[in-house]
């Protein structure tokens, strides 16, 4: 089994995943994305990377990952996620809008492409709500906005500051959460451990100062969270859930490169070593047997 590892810095996550295949006397090669070059026109057998089992994507940057992941695939070499996992997860509001085919409870989400409608939707939902950019990890660029004066003032600088991206209003109800939120790591059908993050903060991401602590996996937690892997496609993902007082569970995200050093030692749980084992299964038996 010969694997590679496609990655953008070595964190600690990384170094985790290198002792994890070590263990399992699979050889392992980095994958720098600094330093690839694909020859996309020279024919499907071209991208040099034909002779790898499995390739293990690890990127920070989700245009690089998405990129080399689709080359990968269009060239028939198995990635841990697919493309089809990346794209998905990779764009809140194709997320959420593959949630909701798939009947999995979420919260209420509107999408508006002008200042104006976006100041309609947000009315409509009823302060405060949440604006995001669709496209963006670690809790950056979230806005809780109370009323429509800070709407206006908000909507304003995305209209003049932002990118393509911040044109696109991504707007979710505000759920009032427990001073806390779940943060649950499904590796094929199966949610294998879980934490709560604990901040006063309304975000309460661990790259923020969350804390973490262990949440159990119970039936009903393992239910909605592997029914929210199967929505975006499988894989090894780590899935953002928020308690409503009134609705229950209802799933905010899904990340496809998923970080978990903040997670082994609170749940127990050798999270690396299982997504080791699954990547191999993927480089034997290919995607669709590792996710049944």
């Amino acid at each position: 089994m010969r694997v590679g590892i496609l990655y953008s810095r070595v964190r600690a996550e990384e170094k985790l995943l290198f002792e994890e295949f070590r263990l399992r006397g699979a050889e392992f090669d980095l994958l720098d994305d600094r330093k690839l070059i694909f020859d996309i026109s020279g024919g499907m057998d071209s991208t040099c990377y034909d002779d790898y089992d499995v390739i293990v994507e690890r990127c920070i940057h989700h245009g690089r990952a998405l990129v080399s992941l689709r080359i990968l695939n269009d060239r028939g070499i198995p990635t841990v996620n697919s493309v089809q996992v990346a794209d998905v997860c990779g764009d809140k509001l194709q997320t959420t809008s593959a949630l909701t085919a798939a009947g999995v409870p979420s919260p209420r989400t509107k999408v508006a492409f002008t200042a104006e409608s976006a100041l309609e939707a947000m009315e409509e939902l009823g302060f405060p709500v949440v604006m995001k950019p669709s496209i963006g990890s670690w809790g950056r660029l979230l806005s809780k906005i109370n009323d429509r004066e800070s709407a206006e003032t908000v909507l304003e600088h995305k209209e003049v500051l932002g990118t393509y991206h911040h044109s696109i209003f991504y707007i979710q109800e505000y759920i009032e959460k427990p001073g806390r939120d779940i943060r649950a790591f499904t590796v094929g059908s199966e949610t294998i451990c879980a934490i709560y993050r604990d901040s006063p903060h309304w975000i309460t991401n661990t790259a923020r100062g969350g804390l973490a602590s262990v949440c159990p996996v119970t039936p009903e937690l393992n239910d909605i969270c592997v029914r929210a892997a199967r929505a975006v496609g499988g894989g090894c993902v780590a899935i953002d859930v928020l308690e409503d007082p009134e609705r229950g569970l209802l799933v905010n995200e899904v990340n496809y490169t998923m970080e978990f050093r903040n997670s082994v030692q609170p749940t127990g749980v050798n999270i690396p070593g299982r997504i080791a084992d699954f990547v191999l299964q993927v480089g034997r038996e290919g995607w669709a047997a590792a996710n049944s």
